[in-house]
């Protein structure tokens, strides 16, 4: 299979040196695209600023902001065979860039953040016969309530998989996660590395598509 894999935080600017991002560390996403090189896949891995190297055996293509991160999916998403969006993706950036270097000197600033665009939005339409989504999800609160909420979202955005887990996995080296399908659970809740998750991501995928 081919399979495309995102990974890691957005960066939006607020200046020429000046950033907002998120706590991801891209473990989750490279870890996927890990397990799906080890099972002899063709990975092409998006990758986020982020300070770990990427996995052997990937093609990476690296991003910034999340205008970035959209033109690469739309780029590479008609050649995949699967889409794991495991990428932390901003949903806000600044309104405006200020240029230069803001000046402390000057006060306080007041910063209007606006929404980004959805990276997946729209992909449902182009996603062609046997074509596989893997959506990811980040809820707090009860299980059953953020479930409901999670397969609102699955469905909306076309998803045959959502990886469904809470705050408390940004940036740690596992997590209580779930994968959703349409119907049930793939996957139940439970506490799993991030590698052992990724193992189970990349089981799925196979089970749809060969090796070629």
């Amino acid at each position: 299979m081919r399979v495309l894999v995102t990974a890691g935080p957005t960066r939006e600017p607020i200046d020429a040196v000046r950033f907002i991002t998120n706590a991801s560390s891209g473990r989750m996403g490279f870890a996927v695209a890990r397990a799906a090189a080890r099972a002899g896949h063709q990975v092409t891995l998006l990758a986020g600023p982020v300070a770990e190297p990427p996995p052997k055996g990937c093609r990476v293509v690296h991003f910034q902001t999340v205008a970035e991160l959209k033109a690469a999916v739309d780029e590479h998403f008609d050649a995949c065979d699967a889409l794991v969006m495991a990428a932390a993706v901003g949903d806000f950036r600044p309104e405006r860039v200020r240029p230069g270097k803001i000046s402390r000197s000057g006060g306080p600033v007041t910063l209007r953040l606006v929404p980004t665009e959805d990276v997946l939005a729209g992909l449902a339409r182009r996603k062609r016969k046997g074509q596989i989504i893997v959506a990811f999800a980040m809820e707090a609160g009860p299980e059953g309530e953020i479930e409901a909420k999670a397969r609102a979202e699955m469905a909306a955005k076309g998803a045959d998989f959502l990886v469904l887990n809470t705050p408390a996995a940004m940036a740690a080296e596992s997590s209580r996660a779930c994968i959703l399908t349409p119907s049930g659970q793939a996957l139940p809740w439970g506490q799993r590395t991030k590698d052992e998750l990724a193992s189970e991501i990349s089981a799925l995928l196979g089970q749809f598509g060969s090796v070629p």
